[in-house]
């Protein structure tokens, strides 16, 4: 992954790349580029020939709520007149965003994968990431599941429409903060939870 962040920033200065570890056992690593970089970075990894990164398998996205997170700081303090050194836990509030997530292989150098992170600037107003359709046309129907289920919108994408839900249909399902409908009069053959909360929703006695 270092060989690879090496070639980008040396072929294209100026492009932001941070590699994130990964706390899982496959212990798969990523590259998050900037998004005023991103197409630029794809079409390095898949023209660059020792790289050839021809395939992207799949696309996915994640949803990053607001979080507290803790961690532990370096105080300075004087104790009986003598200046020492604590640790203090401090608390600090993480904005949520939300990502696309990107695995490459090269068909042609049989190798991989490399794995690309974009990251919106909010879960709200600033949602926007580049499409990299235009460099794998695989991307397409990803994208636009991913525009669907997170509401994630892609500059760029040939044709960028809803995929699963309905036109119409609001909120993103996907999200970790999605509430579903009391409503399943459309459900066709309700069954268990389903059918409990359609109940509630329209007892017997309001159909009589």
């Amino acid at each position: 992954m270092e060989d690879i962040k090496a070639q980008i920033e040396s072929a294209l200065p100026g492009v932001r790349l941070d590699i994130l570890p990964n706390d899982s056992p496959s212990g798969q690593r990523s590259l998050l580029v900037g998004n005023a970089h991103a197409l630029a970075v794809a079409r390095f990894l898949r023209d660059a020939p020792d790289l050839r990164f021809d395939y992207c398998s799949n696309v996915t996205g994640v949803d990053w709520p607001d979080a507290e997170l803790t961690g532990k700081v370096k105080v300075k303090m004087l104790l009986d007149g003598v200046e020492k050194e604590f640790e203090e836990v401090k608390k600090t509030v993480r904005p949520g965003f939300l990502e696309a997530v990107y695995h490459l292989y090269s068909m042609e150098k049989k190798h991989g994968p490399v794995i690309l992170r974009l990251r919106t600037g909010n879960r709200t107003d600033d949602n926007h990431l580049p499409s990299l359709t235009p460099v794998w046309r695989s991307c397409e129907f990803q994208e636009r599941e991913i525009f669907d289920l997170f509401g994630i919108v892609f500059d760029g994408h040939p044709d960028l429409r809803r995929i699963l839900m309905w036109e119409g249909f609001k909120d993103f399902p996907m999200r970790k903060d999605y509430v579903e409908p009391d409503d399943y009069e459309y459900e066709p053959t309700a069954h268990d939870e389903v059918l409990a909360k359609a109940r509630r929703q329209f007892p017997p006695e309001a159909k009589a």
